[in-house]
């Protein structure tokens, strides 16, 4: 069992600093790399949007990723942002991108929400009534509706920008061979663009393993998929899922010092 490494699936640096917050907690991690992320080349409507982003009531972010496109694209048009830039994000780790790279102050789900995701960001008060507000929302291909659609029904005319697109790569064959096998202490998965591609490769034996997810939203979508121990982390963040995972592989030895876990 001392050998059986947690297999996390979060894609380039963010699943480093995952690694690293769980390897903090006498874990030994395999990273799957079953996804990278590609930004794509600038059209005219993205051209548009930068020169225009004070035209916008509000700025929407949905991850990371699309965090950084967004300040390339700006440091390029803007060498100093428009005053009161209203940005939202819809998590921790996307509204720190945005505040490092460009210093502006970012709105993200109320505390009381629980989780990190668009349901909760679309609770805050002033994303309630948007009569006629232009609000950007800077996503990548494809992804969930959500966003977009409450925000319209609320009244907000949106433009939604594509800056990057998700490529899906098949598990190298020493991690396809473990997710056959089961042979893991835990998968930790915060997308459901990957749990559902890594389901392709989970056999029975995986199934029954521990799956550490970042939202409740995930946990129902595992359930459907067939996994039957998913375990829902207090968030997205490194020291959220790593604090999951200690507890389900060895909840006696779950509440270590969290100094090492708060850096992401």
């Amino acid at each position: 069992m001392t050998d059986r490494p947690v297999l996390i699936s979060r894609p380039g640096a963010r699943g480093e600093v995952l690694a690293e917050a769980i390897a903090a907690r006498g874990l030994p991690v395999m990273r799957l790399e079953v996804m990278c992320l590609e930004p794509l080349s600038e059209t005219p409507a993205m051209r548009t949007a930068w020169l225009d982003i004070d035209h916008f009531h509000k700025v929407v972010v949905v991850s990371p990723f699309a965090a950084e496109c967004l300040a390339e694209a700006l440091d390029r048009y803007w060498p100093q942002l428009p005053v009161g830039l209203a940005c939202y994000a819809v998590g921790a780790a996307t509204a720190a991108t945005l505040h490092q790279r460009l210093g502006v102050r970012v709105r993200v789900p109320p505390a009381d929400a629980g989780e990190d995701t668009s349901e909760a960001l679309l609770r805050l008060a002033s994303l309630q009534r948007l009569d006629d507000q232009r609000v950007l929302l800077v996503a990548g291909e494809g992804g969930r509706p959500v966003l977009a659609d409450t925000l319209a029904s609320r009244g907000a005319r949106v433009s939604r920008l594509a800056v990057y697109r998700r490529l899906p790569l098949d598990p190298a064959p020493a991690g396809r061979a473990r997710l056959t096998r089961g042979d893991y202490r835990a998968l930790v998965v915060s997308s459901g663009e990957i749990l559902e591609h890594l389901a392709r490769w989970c056999g029975d034996a995986a199934l029954n393993q521990p799956l550490i997810v970042s939202s409740a939203r995930l946990a129902t979508l595992a359930g459907t998929l067939g996994f039957r121990a998913p375990v829902v982390a207090p968030g997205a963040t490194p020291a959220a899922l790593a604090a999951a995972v200690a507890e389900a592989c060895d909840p006696e030895d779950a509440d270590v010092d969290q100094d090492d876990l708060e850096k992401g």
